[in-house]
């Protein structure tokens, strides 16, 4: 997707940030965002000069005034809890020292003070429980992809379709969907992959179109990360907590959008979702980052997306059986279920210590065992 088909100055920053990165690949970065490296290197060192002020086609309004007054402090704090209504004082704070607008920024409890004079807090959030945190080791160690609750619209709702880096806390994708079907799904993930490469592991929770119900076997969605080659792990059911990074990025997104003017049609909900990614990467700074922005801490994965996909190869002993509707294969003069999101896609029967018993895989995952006498 070239730089002009979204926000270009969101996705100018986006693209300097992730330059910036130490052992970034300039070339592949610069192709996957659709510019030459001419352009890439340019925006680098305009970044550099003057931040996002540099990466501007024409001259901006100065970041600094002098004489600053009381007012003026309690007017920059306002500014920013305006602009970000979700935002603590220690956020705020770190917010106003990297902009360096006023001579000296207050502190937290000065913040505080602030917002609670002007009735701008809000009652905390706080948990019941303790729950116990966990954090990937690198970027594209695991993404976590969900779907957020469906805001109303005047026809029907919004599916607001969500991915995120566990490592960084960088939010790949905020997307305004129309449903929630596997084939769109399917479009946006294709575009992320091409755009980032791929995870080593994805998390999501175990509801449609992620996983499937009963003996269901895999989900087409599964099915196909799994031939990519990324490892897929759900949540257990009922505890979102599982997933507590992207449900913070959901709170986040429903303050910042829902919860502020109703949404009106997809589009204008896709300019509000693309203003609470870019500000949710490149300007909230984060506590558990310690007060970095995701955008620091992520960079592209090294592992492209294969375009075509790779054919499915399997040794040459094992018996290959092709699923066919409705889920089923034939072996040894039987039929057996195997998945409905596998139908068409080649399996591999093998035997195991058992005689009569045989495992079914696909790819790299057993995917079923059937038994040639034991049919319960």
């Amino acid at each position: 997707m070239p730089l002009q088909e979204r926000g270009i100055m969101d996705l100018r920053q986006e693209f300097v940030m992730l330059a910036s990165q130490e052992g970034a690949n300039m070339r592949e970065l610069c192709r996957r965002y659709g510019i030459s490296p001419t352009t890439g290197y340019h925006y680098l060192a305009r970044w550099r000069a003057a931040g996002r002020d540099g990466l501007a086609d024409r001259s901006r309004r100065p970041r600094s005034s002098p004489r600053l007054s009381a007012p003026a402090v309690e007017a920059a704090v306002l500014a920013v809890r305006e602009e970000h209504p979700t935002w603590g004082a220690r956020k705020i704070q770190h917010l106003l020292q990297e902009r360096a607008t006023l001579p000296r920024v207050p502190a937290p409890s000065t913040i505080t003070a602030i917002l609670r004079r002007h009735d701008r807090l809000a009652p905390p959030l706080r948990s019941t429980r303790d729950y116990q945190r966990f954090e990937a080791e690198t970027a594209n160690d695991l993404w976590q992809i969900d779907f957020m609750g469906q805001p109303p619209l005047p026809n029907g709702h919004v599916f607001p379709l969500t991915v995120l880096d566990d490592h960084s806390r960088f939010a790949l994708a905020i997307m305004a969907c129309p449903h929630q079907q596997a084939v769109l799904v399917r479009e946006h993930l294709t575009t992320l992959f091409t755009r980032y490469g791929l995870p080593r592991r994805i998390l999501t929770d175990n509801g449609p179109p992620w996983g499937t119900a009963g003996a269901g076997g895999l989900s087409a969605l599964e099915a196909w990360w799994w031939r990519l080659g990324i490892a897929v792990r759900h949540g257990r059911p009922h505890h979102p907590q599982t997933q507590g990074k992207i449900e913070r990025l959901h709170r986040t997104l429903w303050a910042e959008t829902v919860g502020i003017h109703a949404l009106p049609d997809l589009e204008t909900a896709q300019r509000r979702f693309d203003a609470v990614r870019h500000s949710y990467n490149h300007e909230r700074p984060h506590e558990a980052l310690d007060y970095a922005v995701p955008a620091q801490r992520y960079a592209p994965s090294p592992r492209p997306f294969p375009d075509p996909l790779p054919p499915i190869a399997y040794a040459p002993d094992d018996a290959v059986r092709i699923v066919s509707k409705p889920a089923h294969i034939s072996f040894r003069g039987q039929t057996f279920f195997i998945s409905y999101g596998l139908v068409g896609q080649p399996v591999a029967v093998r035997p195991t210590t058992t005689k009569s018993v045989f495992a079914v895989w696909y790819c790299q995952r057993q995917v079923a065992t059937i038994d040639l006498i034991n049919r319960s």
